[in-house]
């Protein structure tokens, strides 16, 4: 297992200070990718997808259950939350319900609309990052990615092509970006695993491990179980994941429109 001190060097040595372009090479491998899962054109014509998502610490007892949807035009975003203990207000009791709408978060607790900055600025950071996992590998060619192949490394008897992914802050216009360091599979060409940062919880290298399985959903590949393994104090991996998100219940094209998502 990778400690977070080499993760470190690993990005440092790829990305360099004054890196702002990706190589041809991670281009192609990244194409490839959005190729094995069906392709944005396929996923984006069918318009919408509802699912349920459980987000649960394994032995811990505390899980985020909730029914999202998405509307692939203009990136509209809905969940209600039957279960809230780890990230959606877990000292309140009752439904949750958030939403992204037009470029605006929205919460509501209980049927009543929320003012609370707290429970809004969760939504807001919520709704954009579920999106964003469930499509991310459609995203790679956005403007302001830089992509670097950097080699292959052999893990569990594959032999993974590596592409580190960063983002030119001046055309994100984002003071604080993720950083990627994707595996992909030389037969499947999909992502197998990934290390991540998450800057907005304080963790600003790429030292979280993802790993993922895929279902076939009405012709596209579907990461529907990523399982999350979050380094220790010492830097090293745990052997069990701290975290498991699964997506179940996957259903496209329900006509859903934005005026649906707004909470009144």
């Amino acid at each position: 297992m990778k400690t977070i001190q080499t993760l470190l060097l690993i990005a440092a040595i790829s990305f360099g200070l004054t890196a702002q372009s990706s190589d041809a090479k991670a281009v192609k491998l990244l194409a490839d990718v959005e190729a094995a899962l069906g392709g944005w054109n396929k996923l984006y014509g069918m318009n919408d997808v509802q699912y349920t998502y459980d987000y649960t610490y394994p032995g811990m007892n505390k899980t985020d259950l909730s029914t999202e949807r998405y509307i692939f035009e203009g990136e509209h975003s809905w969940a209600k939350y039957t279960r809230h203990d780890i990230n959606v207000a877990p000292e309140m009791k009752g439904d949750v319900t958030q939403a992204y709408v037009n470029g605006q978060p929205y919460a509501m607790a209980n049927g009543k609309l929320s003012k609370d900055e707290t429970m809004v600025g969760t939504a807001g950071f919520l709704r954009k990052a579920n999106y964003f996992w469930m499509t991310m590998f459609y995203k790679f060619d956005d403007p302001g990615v830089i992509a670097k192949h950097t080699g292959t490394e052999t893990v569990n008897g594959t032999r993974y092509d590596v592409v580190n992914v960063t983002y030119d802050a001046a055309k994100t216009g984002k003071e604080m970006n993720d950083e990627y360091i994707l595996y992909i599979n030389p037969k499947t060409k999909l992502v197998d695993r990934f290390f991540f940062s998450l800057p907005a919880m304080g963790v600003g290298a790429p030292v979280i491990l993802m790993e993922l399985d895929y279902e076939m959903v009405n012709g596209v590949k579907l990461a529907t179980k990523r399982r999350i393994y979050q380094p220790g104090a010492d830097g090293q991996l745990p052997e069990t994941p701290n975290l498991v998100q699964t997506l179940s219940d996957v259903k496209f094209n329900n006509g859903f429109t934005a005026n649906d998502f707004m909470l009144k």
